[in-house]
């Protein structure tokens, strides 16, 4: 089972990793991977160009934001109501059954995520959740009116596109939640994202390196200028990070369509757990 939505996939600098492309294509999710003119031969050696999307411009400095609303709008042109949008270093994606993160073979995970989104009017953005913070729900299957992080997916049209030159998850995050808006962020479903600035290519070289200065200080700032009232500044794991306070969207409820009714019981989408021994060779 695949998604209803287009799956698309922003990178650069990437052909050799294509963590994400690869993770996709081993689920067999179709899915687009959108980058710059400049890279297109060395992208088409190893994805099928079919696949491949080539943005209007290239080397803007501005990080990734121009290309994320460039897939937005490609998204509505295309007739989508919702599109997914993913990092290009995320190496797995996971359902937790009883506690135990566990490597899907196929995207009937993104397909359970889409219909629970469906059912409600007023979820602008909602997500599959880190690997590494997969058991940090207590069993619950998913966060209410948080910030969604690099496997998002957009309602597209709510009032707003991407800004700014940090942080620009949060910030979006963040004014859906400001105008009523919910966000649903999955411990159901993970995805497991390698560390940004460990790799090369994507926003590495553009924006992360400034860290050897006061780039990391300069990132929360810009995230505290812009939402003041609910961010802070703390020194946390060696570096500044911003801290946000969600506690004041606890109002933001879901509201469900008319004429929809949530069926009882368990709904498993036909997924079977496979062991290892009997699982398909990567």
């Amino acid at each position: 089972m695949n998604p209803e939505y287009p799956v698309y996939v922003i990178s650069k600098g990437r052909w050799e990793s294509r963590l994400t492309a690869k993770a996709l294509e081993k689920i067999k999710v179709p899915y687009h991977i959108v980058i710059e003119p400049q890279e297109y031969e060395d992208y088409a050696a190893v994805i099928d160009k079919d696949k491949i999307l080539q943005l209007p411009f290239s080397n803007l400095g501005k990080g990734s934001i121009p290309a994320r609303n460039w897939v937005w709008e490609h998204s509505i042109g295309s007739g989508a109501e919702r599109h997914w949008i993913l990092d290009d270093n995320i190496r797995s994606f996971y359902r937790v059954y009883n506690g135990v993160r566990i490597r899907v073979g196929d995207g009937t995970v993104f397909k359970a995520a889409e219909d629970f989104v469906n059912r409600y009017e007023n979820i602008a953005l909602a997500g599959f959740q880190y690997h590494f913070f997969g058991a940090g729900a207590r069993g619950k299957p998913f966060i209410l009116n948080t910030r969604i992080y690099s496997c998002i997916l957009i309602k597209n049209d709510i009032p707003y596109r991407w800004r700014g030159r940090y942080n620009e998850d949060t910030d979006l995050s963040i004014r859906a939640l400001k105008d009523g808006w919910c966000t649903i962020l999955f411990y159901a479903f993970l995805c497991e994202k390698a560390r940004t600035m460990l790799m090369k290519g994507g926003n590495t070289d553009e924006l992360y390196q400034q860290k050897k200065t006061d780039g990391r200080l300069r990132m929360a700032k810009s995230l505290q200028d812009q939402h003041p009232e609910i961010v802070k500044i703390v020194w946390k794991w060696g570096r500044w990070q911003h801290s946000v306070n969600y506690r004041g969207f606890k109002y933001n409820k879901l509201i469900l369509k008319k004429g929809v009714k949530v069926p009882k019981g368990i709904n498993d989408y036909g997924m079977k757990l496979v062991s290892k021994k009997n699982a398909p060779k990567e």
